[in-house]
């Protein structure tokens, strides 16, 4: 069957659009995405292979996913969430996870697309079903840009629960982080716990850690503020 996924993927490969990923997704030398391919493939025309080829085992999954092509992984992982969302107890939903963890820990989630479309409804939504997010701040504390990433990202499944407690817990983890992608996310889900969870908590972190944190991150953070707030919070720093 892995043969059949990356069959239907290259009928919908466009070279023009692969170069244009390559480069949006910075695969050059030095930069966080080097040596990934893109042979042009659409994420909605990715889900629909992924709906196409439901019920895919874990070996299918894990083989995409060691795949050096970027859309046969994030098809993977849009299959490995799809048979997280329907497995029908919590042995198959932990398989399921053990997989993910594996394929992180393995440098196979390996860009920022990849983890944001996996870390929260797949890990994130099995800790917040388990009660427990301190495997999160573990990942967070990972020098590796993408474990820490799905890290942060993964505190959303319990923002949408409207608990604030697993961000509040990761972001003075990697608060002194400054490459970008960590500080887009820390600043995302600060944004997020102010819109989901309580204003007052985002409002009163900033207060305290405004002048801690990076421009990025501060200013994803105080997106949806007022903008005479977002200066106050900007001369903190």
């Amino acid at each position: 069957m892995v043969e059949a996924v990356e069959r239907a993927i290259g009928d919908l490969a466009d070279p023009q659009r692969a170069v244009s990923s390559a480069r949006f997704f910075k695969t050059g030398p030095g930069e966080y995405g080097e040596g990934d391919r893109f042979v042009g493939v659409t994420v909605p025309q990715l889900r629909m292979v992924a709906k196409r080829f439901r019920g895919a085992g874990a070996d299918v999954v894990w083989r995409l996913l060691a795949s050096e092509v970027h859309e046969h992984r994030l098809t993977a992982l849009f299959l490995l969430r799809g048979e997280y969302e329907r497995a029908d107890d919590d042995t198959a939903r932990r398989r399921w996870v053990d997989l993910y963890l594996q394929a992180l820990s393995a440098g196979r989630v390996n860009n920022w697309d990849l983890v944001d479309t996996s870390a929260d409804p797949v890990l994130g939504a099995w800790l917040v079903r388990t009660d427990e997010f301190g495997l999160l701040v573990e990942l967070a504390e990972h020098d590796d840009l993408w474990t820490r990433r799905a890290g942060i990202v993964g505190t959303f499944a319990f923002l949408k629960c409207g608990v604030a407690d697993a961000t509040l817990a990761v972001v003075p983890v990697v608060i002194d982080d400054r490459r970008d992608l960590i500080q887009k996310a820390t600043g995302w889900m600060l944004r997020e716990m102010g819109k989901r969870v309580d204003r007052d908590l985002l409002t009163d972190y900033l207060h305290q850690h405004a002048a801690e944190m990076g421009r990025t991150a501060l200013s994803y953070a105080t997106e949806h503020l007022m903008p005479e707030e977002r200066a106050h919070y900007r001369s903190l720093r």
